[in-house]
Order: C-alpha cells, then structure tokens, then sequence
C-alpha cells in the first residue's frame, strides 16, 4: 500500500502502511480540557463530565491555544467561534510564534488565515483547509517546531467571543535537518495605485518553499460588468530583481480555470466566492503538486489588471474611472500598447476595435502561506 504524504509541506509517497506506529512520536492535544496537552492531565473539570469545552474571549483580550516544549509537529487546528460576522472576524487574528523566536511567524486575521479571505464563510474543503458547515475552521497544514510552539488569538472586535478549539500534535525525538518552519502573511490595499502590482508576500530572505495564498477582491464599481481578472501573478525568486522567474497568463488562469471565473473547489485550487453582482471574487491556488522552491529568497506580486472591449472602456473612462491601457487583442493581432513607437489614445479613431487590458484599481487581499529556514520572516504584520 503506498500513501500519500504533506509532511512538511511537500508531497511525497512512503511504503509505511496505515497499522505500522513508527518509534519516537507521541500524540498530544491542546484543548480547554487539556490545556497543557500533558499526558493523563484531560478532562479534569467538573469530574471529567465535559466541564471546560469553552472558553470566553473578551474584547481586548487572548487566548493560548498552545504553549508546547520541546520538538514537535503541530498537525491540525480546529477552532469555532460563536459570532462569526465579516467585522468579527476580521477584527481577530491567529498568531504562531516558533521557538520562543521574538516575532510571531503567522499574525493574519482570524477568518482569513483558514482559507478564505475577506472575513466570508461557507462550507469548503481543500487540500489545506475546510469549513464542513460555513460554522468553523480547520486547517492540517503541517507546522514543525524544535524548541517551542505558541498558538494564540486575539479578539480585537467589539464583544466577547464564545471559542471552542483543539490543536492536534506530535511530539518527537527528531526531526528531518531540512524541515523548515511555516509562516503565514496578509495584507490588503483597499485601492491598489494605478500601475502597481499588489504584493502578496514582499520579498522574503532565506531558504524555503511558497505554498500558495488565498485572494480576496472587491471590485470598485466605477468599473461596472467589465472583466477584472487580466492580472498575472509573478514569483520572483532568489537574485531576480526587475523580472521574475515564474510568470502566469491571468488570474483565473493562474487557479486552473479559463476564459471567465465561476465557483469551483478543487484540492489545490479553487474559487470560493465569483459574485459579480456584489463584486466580490475569493479564490486560492497551493503549489504542492508544482512546488516553488527558492534558496534565497522569494517575493509574490500580483497585477490588477482588467479588461473589456474598447467601446466599453471608453464609457468607464466618461464615467470617471481610473484606468491605464495596455494592450488590445484585436483577434488577428495582439497589440502591445507600451512597445509602440507613438503612444496611441482610446479616444482617437485610430486605436483599433477589440478587447482591452488596462490597469485599474480595486480592493485587493491575500493571505500567503510559505515555508521558511527561520522562525522569523522580517515582516510587519498588517492589521
């Protein structure tokens, strides 16, 4: 029997079998029953008759979800909240923070870090993440650690949250030399500047492996019914600097679909939410079965870029849009619009008929998940 492993973020086939129990790993938990995640310490309230499920969350206030010693491997975390409103829980955030390292690795908005952005909820499931119900988080992304683990949430919304959680682990008596550590970050521009690409990791430094992130966009309705996925995500990695190594082809393109983005849920892609009425778009791409290794370093960016036939563009523009063409695809030709030797205005009856691509500028969101050689990535949380 061959089994497929994410042990450390990599996907990889081993012989072990589903009976074999390997030497040098113990199980533990983390719950408000057992919050230390000792041995024999479980289910000591209320004489072990389920006294201590819960716990309450003020507003300013939070809680450890784990605080473990030792070399260990945190593998799933499940956690529920009672109000579970867009301002809830964007207003908490998940932290983790790795042998006892002075910045926390992870600090992203609670409901975000679990795979979907922008504070939304309903039921999904995908290689990383899943909401069973549209009630709750889980995510099973492998996250080792050789000194110490700490897992917390801090409630920064209005009121006082209801949390029921449980932080599965292993503890261990060694880990592989390579195993690196994981991070998470975030960060939105609610009106991304014409012409700049919104970064969904700035450039980190080390070795290390990027997973994926999840998106979040509002469309700015001054651009009305017209396309807004002609972006294409780059990854720069190691010595690039004004060009990248990786290059895709557009946005949805990037997470497997094409020509237009509707609702689908895929193990390592998928779009979560495409509601062009409400102009709200949530989609996620994970690079498992195409890994993105860098050896010194990495950063992420992605274009908000749109389009829509030249006619139309010329009505945004009337209307007051910002906007910038680049480029037109008449159908027999493809026309760069920064490689012409005489810059060419819509408004003129000499620029050709045909669908454009333009720079525009709307409410962009990520949350990007890496691997990294280090418990500490140099990052600012962005709150």
């Amino acid at each position: 029997m061959v089994m497929m492993s994410l042990l450390f973020g990599t996907v990889h086939f081993m012989s072990q079998e589903l009976f074999q129990v390997p030497n040098g790993i113990k199980t533990a938990w983390a719950s408000p029953e057992n919050a230390s995640a000792k041995p024999g310490s479980g289910g000591s309230a209320n004489r072990g008759a389920k006294g201590h499920a819960f716990d309450f969350l003020p507003s300013g206030s939070k809680i450890t979800l784990l605080d473990d010693k030792g070399l260990g491997v945190v593998r799933r975390i499940w956690l529920t909240v009672e109000h579970r409103s867009v301002e809830a829980l964007q207003s908490m955030r998940i932290e983790m923070t790795w042998d006892d390292a002075p910045e926390p690795a992870v600090s992203v908005p609670l409901g975000d870090f679990f795979g979907f952005g922008l504070g939304l909820r309903t039921p999904f499931q995908n290689a990383f993440f899943a909401d069973p119900e549209g009630r709750s988080f889980v995510c099973t992304i492998p996250m080792p650690y050789r000194k110490s683990a700490r897992i917390e949430v801090i409630n920064d919304w209005t009121g006082t949250q209801k949390i029921f959680y449980d932080v599965n682990l292993t503890r261990h008596n060694e880990l592989p030399a390579d195993a690196a550590y994981f991070h998470a970050f975030w960060s939105r521009d609610k009106k991304v500047e014409l012409e700049r690409e919104f970064e969904v990791l700035p450039r980190i430094t080390g070795r290390g492996r990027y997973l994926g992130a999840n998106f979040g966009v509002r469309t700015d309705p001054v651009y009305a019914d017209s396309w807004f996925g002609e972006g294409e995500v780059k990854v720069f990695l190691d010595d690039d600097t004004d060009q990248p190594s990786l290059v895709g082809t557009g946005t949805e393109d990037y997470i497997g679909t094409g020509w237009g983005q509707g609702t689908f849920i895929q193990p390592f892609q998928g779009s979560l939410i495409a509601d062009a009425k409400e102009r709200t778009f949530c989609f996620y791409r994970f690079h498992v079965p195409d890994p993105v290794y860098f050896d010194s370093a990495c950063r992420v960016t992605i274009q908000n870029l749109g389009g829509t036939f030249r006619d139309g563009v010329r009505k945004l523009i009337a209307a007051g849009a910002e906007l910038k063409p680049v480029s037109v695809d008449t159908g027999p030709e493809f026309i760069r619009l920064f490689e012409l030797a005489e810059p060419m205005d819509i408004s003129s009856d000499k620029f050709p008929d045909g669908w454009v691509n333009f720079w525009r500028r709307d409410d962009f969101s990520a949350t990007a998940y890496f691997y990294l050689d280090r418990p500490t990535n140099g990052l600012k949380a962005r709150k």
